[in-house]
């Protein structure tokens, strides 16, 4: 971090905290705050698989409204994400699968712009590298 220029001139920065683990709490300096708990059990909180479909259904709906401005469509994109919490090889992991569908746009239209999609969208461009990450343009979220 210390290296990379790039911190300098960033567009926006957050700093999140978590200091108590699943079963706690995990804040943003900025005021939000959330309870934590682990999916294993049925404890009240927020786990790390519900965050993290959130940040990417909301980066892919908020690029996406992007890309259809400039193509001059007129639709709310949706997103949907099913996130899985497996045994891996030799470690647990997440296996994360996307939908995302544009109202009015035919399959093929919906493929093209989720093309686009899938290299804009920050949070797409993180999982993108791993092979536990898919993303699918549909008609319907499922």
């Amino acid at each position: 971090m210390k290296n990379d220029v790039r911190w300098d001139k960033a567009l926006y920065t957050t700093d999140i905290y978590n200091e108590e683990g699943l079963a706690g709490h995990a804040y943003a300096k900025e005021g939000i705050e959330v309870q934590t708990s682990s999916p294993l059990n049925d404890n009240p909180g927020t786990n790390p698989e519900q965050l993290l479909g959130m940040s990417l259904c909301t980066c892919l709906v908020g690029t996406m409204e992007v890309i259809l401005k400039e193509h001059k469509i007129d639709a709310q994109p949706k997103a949907h994400a099913k996130i899985a919490y497996v045994k891996g090889k030799g470690r647990n992991e997440f296996l994360v699968h996307a939908q995302v569908a544009v109202p009015g746009q035919t399959l093929s239209q919906t493929r093209a712009l989720v093309s686009e999609v899938e290299n804009r969208c920050c949070v797409s461009q993180l999982l993108s590298g791993s092979d536990n990450y898919s993303i699918e343009a549909v008609l319907e979220l499922g």
